[in-house]
């Protein structure tokens, strides 16, 4: 072990230091006018579509002042930018008992139908959001990652002949505790430092509304079976309909009458908040959902992979609704070889998974990314350094950028976004770094609540409730291959029961119970994080499939393009030169002979420095990449090559 590394990364917080105003190219050529205007739902999209991302007025006011809609507010913000980030144009924290404002005057709305419906959608609102139309409160959301929709059509004002929407206006209020109390936040702290950054509030992914009609379809669930050949398809719709389904050389019409367009199977896995159809307030449906079964076998599928990741377009209709959407036939499992040893695999073939760990963090924006291009970029980026694996860390992500990795080929291991109160960070992260066979093992239980941050029942709650509401709002995207539950025990409890909870959800794909330490022996993977200690392959008493879900964090502060001179990471070098050949034997000397030995694959932290961590492949502005691919070709490491030859 490196103990003097090891000793170095222990994180403190510098809350106090200013951070350098860095932007992205995206950032410094932002178009007011054109923010984040792509379709934000690519698997659920109609043609009805306005964006109301742009100009919004705010006030930050005191707890006494917040239940009256303040009469002069502050001044403006740039909406989806959280009032934190540069992009904002404001450039202030909202503070745990502060509450901020939003007021935004609609656009006036030709009605296509008389008794058409709109519907308000919120990508995510950090933390807590009250919504009002014309002043009064039609709904409230909890949470800061998930996205909802509100039908505000009883709450709109109309022209007297009601063609038309005018003079309406919306405002939201917000709340976030950050890291004060229990609830999700990922790495957002009020105490900026280390491996931990900059907290972030209020409205941080696409406004927008559609208008859709009186009967209109509400959600799809799309599972593409195990044999490679068979996707199911469930369509919901608000009222009894006929419904509609087309993919390339093949139709489905079912309509409230066939005997099997009911299936009470799929029931429970609708009855959640999501983002395609209305989750608050009033229900204006004249009956309960109905639910639509098809299940279409494609003879000679053409299978999706990082390397060939094609999708099979979707068009889902009824007499008076059409959503397009898309699906890939693919299959992601647990396998043994033809050694017995389990391994990751895509369509029934071991797969190795080049990962890297991506934060999902922006110098100008935050949580943000300042433009849907920033967004091919990253993964792009990481493609050409020869990743074909993204850990999506402890954040869910704007639907666009898992439709980018859809279709530009880059598998998602996807983590639950952590909370729980303050982490007992010598407990929970210095010492099962340090010694993992030692204090890597403590149980979960109630006994050790208190010690893994989760003494609040209500926050335990709230934490299941999450998790399944990602995995639900997530389970149709191609390229998720892992849930993540736990990392490094921040706020985990009862792991093993939260991955049954998970698998009867869905159990098409494999789970990565606890990442790095306080593994409770169930989940498909032996999930550890090594930083300090030369890697190895650990036997696992289950016969789960082994993977290095961390390693690596080689730091190099790159003058100009850092947000402080403090440098935090796990091995320090000088130069791009010498972290190019450390970078390098890594893998090659000490990664790549672990493949026969049954490494199933590894993640390497990561993507893009991340405020005074910069132990990005790329820097922070993601102006330099430090590691260059083509530097010898002699030391490119073709993984798939090292696993076919580890398995014959």
């Amino acid at each position: 072990m490196d103990l003097i590394d090891a000793i170095r990364a222990i994180d403190k917080s510098h809350e106090d230091d200013i951070l350098n105003r860095l932007y992205t190219k995206w950032g410094e050529n932002l178009d007011e006018n054109n923010i984040l205007k792509e379709y934000p739902r690519p698997q659920f999209q109609r043609d009805s579509y306005i964006n109301l991302n742009g100009r919004w007025e705010y006030s930050i006011v005191p707890e006494e002042s917040k239940d009256t809609i303040p009469a002069k507010m502050d001044g403006e913000i740039l909406v989806p930018f959280s009032p934190e980030s540069i992009l904002s144009g404001v450039e202030r924290r909202l503070e745990p008992d502060q509450y901020l404002w939003y007021k935004k005057v609609l656009p006036d709305i030709e009605r296509s139908k008389p008794d058409s419906r709109f519907l308000l959608h919120f990508g995510a609102v950090d933390q807590f959001a009250d919504v009002y139309i014309n002043s009064s409160l039609i709904g409230s959301h909890s949470g800061g990652y998930l996205p909802f929709t509100i039908d505000i059509t009883n709450y709109l004002k109309y022209t007297q002949d009601r063609k038309k929407l005018t003079q309406n206006v919306l405002s939201v209020r917000v709340k976030d505790t950050s890291d004060a109390s229990f609830h999700s936040r990922g790495k957002q702290t009020l105490k900026r430092g280390g491996m931990y950054y900059t907290a972030q509030s209020g409205i941080w992914q696409t406004v927008w509304i559609e208008e859709v009609p009186d009967t209109y379809i509400r959600e799809l669930r799309i599972r593409p079976e195990e044999d490679l050949k068979t996707v199911s398809i469930v369509v919901s719709t608000n009222k009894p309909s006929n419904v509609t389904v087309r993919i390339p050389g093949h139709e489905m019409v079912k309509s409230p009458a066939s005997s099997d367009s009911f299936d009470s199977a799929f029931t429970g896995d609708f009855s959640f908040s999501s983002d395609t159809y209305p989750s608050i307030g009033e229900d204006h449906s004249a009956s309960a959902p109905s639910y639509y079964h098809f299940k279409f076998t494609l003879d000679d599928a053409h299978l999706w992979s990082p390397e060939d990741p094609f999708l099979y377009p979707l068009r889902v209709s009824t007499s008076q609704d059409k959503v397009n959407s898309y699906f890939a036939m693919r299959c992601y499992s647990v396998e043994k070889d033809n050694s017995g040893i389990s391994r990751f695999c895509l369509n029934h073939k071991p797969y190795f998974l080049m990962g890297v760990l991506d934060q999902g963090y922006w110098p100008d924006g935050l949580l943000t990314a300042p433009s849907d291009e920033a967004f091919i970029y990253d993964i792009t980026e990481m493609k050409r350094l020869h990743f074909n694996m993204l850990r999506k860390h402890v954040k869910i992500e704007a639907a666009r950028w898992y439709y980018h990795c859809d279709k530009l080929g880059m598998i998602v291991w996807q983590d639950m976004v952590s909370g729980g109160s303050s982490y007992a960070k010598p407990v929970v992260s210095y010492l099962p770094t340090l010694f993992p066979k030692v204090f890597g093992h403590m149980p979960d239980g109630p006994a050790t609540y208190k010690t893994f941050s989760r003494g609040s029942a209500e926050g335990r709650k709230e934490w299941l409730n999450e998790m399944q509401n990602t995995i639900r709002y997530l389970y149709n995207v191609p390229s998720i291959a892992t849930w993540v539950l736990f990392n490094e025990g921040w706020g985990q409890f009862n792991a093993a029961g939260a991955t049954v909870m998970a698998r009867e959800l869905d159990d098409s794909r494999p789970i990565d119970q606890a990442s790095g330490w306080f593994d409770e022996g169930s989940g498909d993977f032996r999930s550890v994080h090594n930083y300090f200690r030369p890697l190895s392959v650990e036997p696992d008493k289950a016969g789960r499939a082994f993977v290095v879900s961390e390693y690596g964090g080689f730091t190099l502060h790159l003058d100009g393009h850092c947000s402080v001179d403090r440098v935090y990471g796990y091995k320090k070098y000088d130069t791009i030169d010498e972290l190019g050949v450390a970078y390098y034997n890594l893998i090659n000397g000490s990664l790549k002979p672990l493949i026969a030995k049954g490494l199933s694959g590894a993640v390497y932290t990561q993507v893009s420095d991340v405020e005074e961590e910069v132990n990005g492949l790329m820097t922070y502005d993601r102006k330099i990449t430090k590691i260059n691919p083509n530097l010898d070709p002699s030391l490119l490491s073709n993984m798939d090559h090292a696993l076919s030859e580890a398995i014959k």
